[in-house]
This record gives C-alpha cells, structure tokens and sequence, in this order.
C-alpha cells in the first residue's frame, strides 16, 4: 500500500506552485503559520467558502499539505495533476476505505493532512462539522490546527466572476494546534461525538478570534 499513498514530493511542488500562484494571483497575509508544528503529522482543519481556499492554503502553508479533495474534481487533466501533487481523492456519498486508508497513511508518515471538515463549501463559519475530522485526529493522534482563510468569498472578479479579484487581500491565519481527543485513546461513537463537539468549540472560537484580528 505504501507505493499507493500520497507522494511527499508530490506535495512539495504542489506547494512550489501554490507559492507561485498564489502571491502571484493576489496577496495573501499569513498569519500564525508559526503555529504550525515543523514536524511530525497534523491536521490543518480549514473553512470553506471559495474554491480557492484550499490552493490558498497549500501555497502559504510552511510546509507541504495533502488535501482530502472530493472526488468530482478530479476531472480530466486535474486528476493526474492533483494525484501528482499528493492530493487525496475522496468519495464523500461511501465511506471511501481508500481514502481514510491513504489520509492515514499521510499522518502516520509524519506527514500534514488538510481537510475542509465542513464537507463542502458554505458559509466557511464550521458551523456543520462531519465526523471525519474526529475519526482521523483521535484514530492518529495528531493536533488539529485550525485555519481560517478570510475575504476570498468577500466580492467577484470582474475578469473571472468564480475567482476574488485579483491583487485582492485573502487572510489565512493559523490557530493554535490542539488535541482531539480525551486522552482515553476510545475510538467509540460517542468518543468520536465528544471529540467532534469539542472540534466544534475550537474551531468557531478560533475563526471568532480570526475575523476579530483581521477586521473581517
């Protein structure tokens, strides 16, 4: 299985190139990403309300992030190139073995797993969390840290109407890593629940604080 996981080098150029196009494409103010711990695995659990949020953050990350991206994406040339990159297709209609198996895969090789715990785009406020986020912090043991991208769902492009307008500001900041779990090491369904309840807290306490910091 391990020639099937995510590619690490893949994840490296797949940051190389969100590095180019993000700051090339509008201006990102990072904040936090020392937070982030420089090794070992972790969770970067991220808002979701663009497109753009997760190459955002694969860009301006300090180090490089394997992404659980909905299947639906990886269409004609971006499914080799997202598979290339390190990405991480995902069934989200099935519990898609596959996926949990290579997302743990990434953890257990000490590596960074983002995930959108919401599930898709919204509002991007955490306010609906899925349990996966809970089954992959308490089952690897890895922080979470907690990552709000902010203003890239604020106005349209006049260029590309899909896209926040170029050399627009997008902020991204980075929370402070925290465990899942409750140091019991249950993997139960309500372990799982009270470990997504207090995903929850931390995650909308961190965006509060965000948009407060940011003056968004």
């Amino acid at each position: 299985m391990t020639d099937q996981l995510p590619s690490p080098r893949g994840a490296d150029v797949g940051r190389r190139i969100g590095v180019g196009l993000m700051y090339g494409l509008w201006k990102p103010r990072v904040l936090g990403a020392w937070r982030v711990p420089t090794t070992g695995p972790v969770i970067l659990a991220v808002n979701h309300s663009h497109m753009v949020d997760g190459p955002m953050v694969m860009g301006v990350a300090p180090r490089p992030t394997h992404f659980l991206i909905k299947k639906e994406a990886f269409i004609g040339p971006l499914d080799p190139f997202l598979t290339g990159i390190g990405q991480v297709k995902v069934d989200r209609d099935t519990t898609d073995r596959t996926a949990i198996t290579r997302a743990l895969g990434v953890l257990e090789n000490g590596g960074v797993l983002g995930i959108f715990p919401e599930g898709t785009r919204g509002e991007g406020d955490f306010a609906s969390l899925r349990a996966g986020l809970a089954y992959f912090a308490v089952r690897s043991g890895a922080p979470i840290v907690p990552v709000a991208v902010l203003g890239s769902s604020d106005r349209r492009g006049r260029l590309i109407k899909e896209l926040p307008p170029l050399r627009s500001r997008v902020d991204v900041v980075f929370g402070e890593p925290f465990e899942a779990g409750d140091g019991s090491g249950r993997r139960t369904r309500t372990a799982l629940d009270e470990a997504t309840g207090r995903i929850q807290k931390q995650l909308a306490a961190h965006l509060e604080n965000a948009r407060r910091f940011t003056g968004r």
